[in-house]
């Protein structure tokens, strides 16, 4: 495991705005005014000072498959806006529709990546101007992924969950499982180019995809091997890396460092543990995949062990890994260049989200980041008093934390707070 180290140079985190359900994504709508996805399916304006604008800039909730107010990964799971909005008004957002009539009915829901158009003012999105890029059908209501990025090549990478049920198996399936088949799109990493249109699609193929032109896959595959990624950024200095959490079974939370073509093991394996999905509770997961196994699988950088299948072991963080970004701004200047990220709750039944900072090796050779909790003077104590839903950027690389109290889709307890200097940050 990654190993932990002393505390952090103290921050706090500021509340910017209250009373969402479930927010999941924000982001800069310029370089004042924020946008805030909640999963019901609204997406809300922050203005300047932190008021939540009355009038939605958008509002899907016509659109969306029907959502249980209990625990759903459904929704709206994505948002992004295309690099050049400022000239064309172009907003994509990846949410969960009903299913699509030419799927058997046995199956959940269907996964639309659209592109909307925002009204001649500016003011909000056009509902009707909804282009359809991609649909994902979904055999279960979970494991969707959602997580939507630009990157710096101007491409669209879509993040795409397994489709649910325990161990990647179910009526669905490859023998080898979703994350293995290249045949489909769940349990990947996908790019495309949403600025042309080819082949009968909506979109264009970028042409160093690396599975364009293989008979048995699909050409908007860019990674695979993934069981459910949630929380998925670019960093916006640097390198440009790529970075994904992965949501573990339940023995094993991962931090991957995407590349191109490359395979992260699922369902073969959980984290850097051999896993045998027929067989889940006999496999030895405390043993490595041997190297020879593991030629043609990519290690996270990250991993921990998840409370549920390790509740006394003090390398255990939470349950559910929620991705980050590498942080680019200029008030934490302690934090520069490390990965800012958490864990949705160490339980189910309560709310008792957690932060960590990740710092990239600097010995030769080794891959594994170094992971300790990122303590925060307005929470003592390291618990955030919420479920740790989400992670955002602002335009100034200024980082969200985005909370609610609740496991499901009910009450408006979500916070989007601001994470800024404390009074002892340094």
């Amino acid at each position: 495991m990654t190993g932990i180290r002393g505390e952090a140079a103290e921050q706090t985190l500021q509340p910017v705005a209250r009373g969402f359900v479930s927010p999941v994504a924000v982001t800069s709508l310029d370089a004042e005014r924020l946008l805030v996805a909640d999963q019901i399916g609204v997406v809300h304006v922050i203005e300047a000072g932190g008021r939540v604008r009355a009038e939605p800039f958008l509002d899907l909730r016509p659109r969306l498959t029907r959502l249980n107010r209990g625990f759903d990964e459904r929704g709206v799971i994505g948002l992004a806006l295309h690099p050049g909005f400022r000239e064309n008004g172009k907003v994509y957002v990846h949410y969960s529709a009903p299913l699509q009539a030419s799927r058997a009915t046995n199956w959940n829901h269907t996964g639309h990546v659209s592109e909307f158009r925002v009204t001649p003012d500016g003011a909000r999105v056009d509902p009707d101007s909804e282009r359809v890029l991609l649909r994902i059908d979904q055999p279960y209501f979970n494991h969707n992924g959602g997580p939507l990025k630009f990157g710096p090549d101007g491409l669209l990478y879509i993040s795409s969950g397994d489709g649910g049920n325990a161990h990647d198996l179910g009526f669905d399936r490859s023998p080898a499982g979703n994350g293995q088949d290249l045949t489909t799109l769940l349990g990947k990493i996908l790019r495309i180019d949403v600025d042309r249109s080819e082949g009968g699609r909506p979109y264009g193929i970028p042409s160093d995809n690396p599975f364009l032109g293989v008979t048995a896959a699909r050409p908007e595959i860019y990674a695979w091997g993934l069981r459910n990624p949630w929380g998925m950024s670019f960093d916006r200095g640097g390198t440009r890396e790529l970075i994904a959490a992965d949501v573990g079974q339940g023995r094993y939370e991962e931090v991957n460092l995407i590349r191109r073509g490359a395979n992260y093991g699922w369902n073969q394996r959980e984290g850097r543990h051999a896993f045998d999905p027929t067989q889940p509770g006999k496999v030895d997961l405390e043993e490595r995949v041997q190297p020879a196994d593991r030629d043609a699988l990519v290690d996270p950088i990250i991993e921990y062990k998840n409370l549920n299948a390790f509740p006394n072991d003090p390398e255990g963080r939470g349950i559910s890994v929620t991705g980050g970004y590498i942080y680019r701004g200029s008030a934490l200047q302690h934090l520069q260049g490390r990965y800012v990220f958490g864990d949705w709750s160490r339980q189910w039944a309560v709310a008792d989200g957690r932060l960590f900072v990740a710092t990239r090796p600097t010995e030769a050779g080794r891959t594994e980041w170094t992971m300790e909790p990122l303590p925060v003077a307005s929470h003592p104590g390291g618990s955030l008093g919420g479920y740790l839903v989400a992670f955002g950027e602002d335009a100034h690389g200024e980082l969200y934390v985005m909370t609610t109290q609740r496991a499901g889709l009910v009450d408006q307890t979500g916070v989007v707070w601001k994470l800024v200097p404390s009074g002892g940050a340094r």
